[in-house]
């Protein structure tokens, strides 16, 4: 007996950080820091002296360490090639630096949400095995991926930005393997 290949079990869908994207975050970071050191080095007569008391050079600090801080995270995303997200058969498994498995019966739903033009994937999660998971999620960082929701206590959101598959092919994963789960 032959298996029909449209009956065909899904396969995994693993979601890394994206090279094209964190490659060009350290290139522009490492522009800008060229760009600031260029401007120092041709045009000495109107660059800030260096004192706190002078805002310039305290502006110019504080954007050349923030360009720094993005050049270490694109490398490092760019060197990570561990899977950050898994959708399988099991269930999802979230790294972003938690590596948490969360089984298909500990997930309620599972929809898409548009902030601004770009669509967020949204995964609600059992109140219990949310806390057990101790995702440590915070509102105040800003590289971070994954989120909690506002006003859904038991949810994360998934940013693709900076990830090689797009919210739209996670929730296609997801649908692929429990499409009772999807909240429209």
């Amino acid at each position: 007996m032959r298996l029909n290949p449209e009956m065909a079990a899904p396969k995994p869908v693993e979601v890394r950080y994206g090279l094209l994207h964190n490659i060009s975050m350290v290139a522009a970071s490492v522009g800008m820091i060229g760009f600031v050191i260029f401007r120092v080095v041709t045009d000495p007569g109107t660059t800030p002296t260096i004192s706190l008391n002078d805002s310039r050079f305290v502006m110019f600090s504080i954007l050349v360490l923030a360009m720094a801080y993005y050049v270490f995270i694109g490398l490092k995303r760019c060197l990570d090639r561990t899977p950050q997200l898994v959708i399988d058969q099991d269930g999802i498994t979230l790294g972003f630096g938690r590596n948490r498995r969360i089984p298909w019966s500990d997930i309620p739903w599972v929809g898409i949400r548009r902030l601004a033009i770009r669509p967020q994937l949204q995964i609600g999660i059992a109140p219990e095995t949310f806390l057990a998971a101790d995702l440590k999620l915070s509102n105040w960082n800003l590289d971070d991926n994954l989120r909690s929701i506002r006003g859904a206590p038991a949810a994360v959101m998934v940013r693709d930005n900076g990830l090689d598959i797009s919210a739209s092919a996670m929730l296609d994963a997801v649908k692929a393997f429990q499409p009772n789960l999807i909240k429209a």
